[in-house]
């Protein structure tokens, strides 16, 4: 998997379609990855004190990592990544303008 977490990302498709976010967390084993403000989930949660009354909490559900794609920091637009090896060490770079990621 190509996004690791921290990169800025922008959502291709679904109903987040063009919302940009951070990758809070990615899950290569499944694909997934969990972007701040995409997906977004309503979560009913009981009271845990008696007298205290329930809440709604948000929260971002993992979406699969197809559906997103990587900021270019130079064009601000979606792009693809390629790999190339300086000094002996695995660097990504954005394919549409040639910058390190």
């Amino acid at each position: 998997m190509k996004i690791k977490t921290g990169d800025n990302v922008i959502m291709l498709s679904g109903k987040d379609k063009g919302k940009k976010g951070k990758v809070l967390k990615a899950f290569p084993s499944t694909g997934k990855v969990v972007v701040e403000g995409i997906n977004i989930l309503k979560k009913h949660q009981k009271s845990r004190q008696q007298g205290k009354s329930g809440e709604v909490i948000e929260l971002p559900a993992p979406t699969d990592a197809s559906n997103v794609a990587l900021i270019d920091p130079k064009s601000n637009k979606a792009t693809r990544i390629n790999y190339k090896t300086e000094g002996g060490k695995k660097v990504r770079i954005a394919q549409r303008s040639g910058q390190k990621i």
